[in-house]
């Protein structure tokens, strides 16, 4: 690359980014370390109050609903970018209090404990530990404040030490986070990336942690670069004394201000998302499968795809163009050669029942007679430096600008292009590369540090903004949308983002890897940006490049059929992922795997709704309801898709086979019928037509019958137990709330009968499954 035209300008940009940044950051020089020192008053306010000490001051607030919010020298929740509105009100039932030499706050479901230094306990009503949070530390300038400049800060927790740790956005080593840094700076990969790549396009500093006195969620309402180191605990034998676990958090600079959060999975993630706005939900095409490649190549090549679908009897839902359409790689644009007839090729799409697809990137050529770049301009929309000029990075089709995404009018200028993108028949889109990434030769390959950013009309740079940056691209299109066409949900998946993504939309893995460690780095992000309050998200199918084997490709197939998004996808010159590709025979278990996805489609909308009502993800993880199951958090290769299905997929090369970890109750086998008791270990046969599915006794999902009407599926309930279950399908597209129906499985007379909740006709077909024979 650097022998290019493009690596010169990558070299060229890494060294501008490097002049920019050591003209324009300041300079903090020698720096003195300040610890709060001794409590020396506190000031009661509704829900909490105000603890002083000598050097720093804390404020402690309950939040109605129980969210806890702590910020240190004056910091409080808003201006933040996660937060929805107006964030909740106090709760005026939580009263500051004297507790010995320090200070407590008691709620309903969290007591904290201030000591005289400085250090916040939290703990469950009962006394138990959450987590302990140790006095701050702050990195001041010797010689007073610096314009410019924010104090680095670190803080320590102790956790319990039977504590795991989940979240911090999406980690291709979780779900589970081991002891190990994680850096919180959204980074696009060079290439691809696997199980050893860190940090990747979303972090967040939200942490989920489950141990076995309760489940809390603490989330760090702060955009700047940082780090947190975590150290399992291990719990002492025999009589010998704990060693806890421990979080340590440092900050590049920005608020020491931080949400804690507790109770069940479930509430706990209801009350995130309550906090940070409900997860949007898709229209109904887009839970069906998705088909993308970089280098369709033209518009007849994308409608022989289709067809090859088509004819194989391969549902398919939408297809996906990527920069290959644009002409020269320039967004917003259409390359009239191979795809002269856009509108048209969506038309044709469309009476197949399939939706067109656009990728979007941010970063507009700095090309005068663009329109994209012109109207920019004109709107003073881009990133500029601290001497007003437009900040220039190094993309595909050339130097580049960046849209301020933190400006609203910058916002509202976006979202007015997605006119044209509409026009040419595009029902969704997906945001790429909006890290921000930047081709650089060497260092960060994002925009310089001192880029200066409008952060709503506060001001600051690219410290600040960058890990926002996709976030709040999210926002403009989403916003711009719902302007454009009021009548439909938008679909909107994001490469990066931060806390509060799932307001927008959802978002899909980057470019994993190809390889039986990029299937299993699927599955740990999936899960860990649903623990994170983003539900919808999926992989790149197959892997983004190379050529996966007919094996590796078949179980990635058969996992991502029970994922949110399910979507093929490879890069240019890597091999196609048509399921036609790898032969007949696994031609014939995509088949049967892509009608199992469209049979369970009014589940997944089903699903949808829940996530937006509840927070709760589509994807669980094995002990979501069982959180004390030590065994089940260890369970990193299995998951749970609502409450109703449990799905075991096949990582493993060769494996005909595997062991299951059940959570509690009775599990039916949906293939052989086979009954199994939870809180046992089982193996399960995994030919390679099939990945082991169970289903929970009594469960009632609604699936697609014959024509596709919704119909429900019972699985018996255990003897002398019952069932149940929920359908909330409705307006496909547009925004009608949906009609919940709840309806109940039981045993009477030897039969199992379903029942809706409350009375009256159940008004579905009914199929029976699991009744011993």
């Amino acid at each position: 690359m650097l022998g290019s035209a493009r690596g010169r300008l990558a070299v060229r940009a890494a060294r501008r980014r490097r002049a920019l940044d050591a003209r324009d950051l300041p300079v903090p020089g020698p720096e003195r370390t300040r610890t709060p020192g001794l409590v020396v008053g506190a000031v009661p306010e509704p829900g909490g109050g105000v603890v002083r000490f000598a050097r720093a001051w804390l404020r402690v607030r309950v939040a109605a609903g129980g969210a806890v919010f702590c910020g240190w020298d004056g910091a409080e929740p808003l201006p933040s970018y996660a937060l929805a509105g107006d964030g909740p009100p106090a709760d005026p039932r939580a009263v500051l209090e004297p507790d010995g030499a320090g200070w407590r706050v008691v709620s309903e479901r969290i007591t904290v404990r201030i000591s005289d230094r400085g250090a916040v306990d939290f703990r469950t009503p009962g006394g138990l530990l959450l987590r302990s949070e140790g006095p701050p530390s702050w990195q001041d300038p010797a010689a007073g404040p610096v314009a410019g400049h924010a104090p680095r800060w670190e803080q320590r927790a102790r956790l319990p030490a039977d504590a795991r740790v989940f979240g911090l956005g999406g980690r291709a080593a979780g779900p589970v986070l081991r002891t190990g840094r994680y850096r919180l700076w959204n980074t696009g990969p060079r290439g691809v990336f696997g199980p050893g790549d860190d940090p990747l396009s979303v972090t967040m500093p939200v942490q989920l942690v489950v141990a076995d006195a309760s489940c809390h969620l603490a989330f760090h309402d702060n955009t700047w670069d940082g780090e947190v180191a975590l150290w399992d605990g291990r719990e002492g034998a025999g009589s010998g004394p704990d060693q806890q676990g421990i979080s340590r958090l440092r900050m590049d600079g920005g608020p020491l201000r931080y949400w804690v959060i507790a109770g069940t999975p479930a509430r706990v993630l209801a009350g995130w998302t309550a906090l940070t706005g409900r997860p949007a939900v898709p229209p109904r095409w887009a839970l069906g499968h998705h088909h993308a490649r970089w280098g369709f190549g033209s518009q007849e090549e994308a409608l022989r795809i289709a067809a090859g679908y088509r004819e194989r009897e391969l549902p398919l839902s939408a297809l996906h163009l990527d920069v290959d359409h644009f002409d020269g790689h320039r967004v917003r644009t259409a390359d009239p050669r191979p795809f002269p007839d856009l509108p048209g090729l969506a038309k044709e799409l469309g009476g197949q029942g399939i939706r067109l697809v656009s990728v979007v990137d941010p970063a507009v050529k700095a090309e005068p007679g663009l329109a994209a770049y012109d109207s920019g301009s004109a709107a003073g929309a881009f990133v500029r430096d601290a001497r007003g000029q437009e900040v220039r990075g190094v993309v595909r089709p050339g130097e580049a600008v960046f849209p301020d995404f933190t400006d609203p009018a910058a916002r509202a200028w976006w979202g007015g292009l997605y006119a044209e993108r509409l026009a040419q028949g595009f029902a969704g889109f997906w945001h790429d590369r909006n890290e921000p990434a930047s081709f650089t030769a060497f260092g960060d390959r994002t925009l310089p540090l001192s880029a200066r950013h409008a952060l709503e009309g506060r001001g600051g740079d690219h410290r600040e903004a960058h890990n926002v940056y996709g976030l709040a691209m999210a926002r403009a299109g989403h916003e711009g949308l719902r302007e454009l066409r009021p009548e439909a949900r938008p679909f909107l998946v994001s490469r990066s983002g931060w806390a509060g993504m799932q307001r927008y939309g959802g978002t899909w893995s980057g470019e994993v890897a190809t390889g039986w460690e990029g299937l299993r780095a699927s599955l740990a992000l999936v899960l860990g940006m649903g623990l994170c309050g983003v539900p919808y998200s999926g992989p790149d199918v197959g892997g983004f490049d190379g050529t996966p084997s007919p094996e590796l490709y078949l179980r990635w197939f058969q996992l991502a059929a029970y994922l949110p998004l399910f979507r093929t996808r490879s890069v240019l010159g890597a091999g196609a992922r048509e399921p036609w590709r790898f032969g007949p025979e696994v031609l014939g278990h995509a088949r049967e795997a892509l009608r199992e996805r469209e049979r369970l489609l009014p589940y997944l909308e089903t699903l949808a709704q829940v996530a937006h009502r509840t927070g709760a993800p589509y994807v669980r993880p094995l002990w979501w309801k069982s959180p004390g199951d030590r065994a089940l958090r260890e369970c990193d290769d299995a998951f749970l898709l609502g409450d109703a299905l449990l799905v075991a997929p096949v990582l493993v090369e060769g494996a005909t086979s595997r062991l299951v970890r059940l959570p509690r109750g009775l599990w039916h086998d949906t293939a052989t019928g086979a009954a199994y008791r939870g809180r046992s270990t089982v193996r399960l046969a995994a030919p390679l037509g099939r990945v082991p599915v169970l289903a929970r006794a009594g469960a009632v999902l609604p699936v697609a019958g014959e024509g596709g009407a919704v119909e429900l599926e019972a699985w018996a309930p255990r003897p002398g137990r019952g069932g149940g279950g929920e359908v909330a399908v409705g307006d496909p597209e547009g925004w009608a709330a949906p009609r919940r129906e709840r309806f109940v499985s039981r045993w009477a007379q030897e039969r199992v009968v379903v029942e809706r909740e409350g009375g009256g006709e159940v008004g579905y077909a009914v199929r029976v499954r699991g009744v011993p024979q």
